[in-house]
């Protein structure tokens, strides 16, 4: 029950601070995706560009934007041709 009421409250204050529905939240923020993609030489996790909407509900929240690159991982032929 509390773990509703707080998700509740999140939304409601979300809504007030951007002036924005729920539902216009939701479409905003569901814009951005993160790509896989890799190759012998490793493995990176990047998100999609931010919009100016995005952008604005990110400043709006006072939240900071996420990072462009969530993941960088070498692959065994990277580590390899170091030495």
């Amino acid at each position: 029950m509390l773990l509703c009421w707080l998700a509740l409250l999140l939304v409601r204050v979300a809504s007030l601070r951007t002036g924005w529905t729920w539902a216009e939240l939701r479409r905003v923020l569901d814009r951005m995706h993160v790509g896989e993609f890799g190759s012998k030489d490793g493995r990176v996790l990047q998100r999609t560009d931010i919009t100016p909407e995005q952008a604005r509900t990110f400043r709006a929240l006072k939240l900071k934007e996420p990072p462009r690159f969530l993941a960088l991982k070498p692959g065994p032929a990277a580590s390899h041709s170091q030495s």
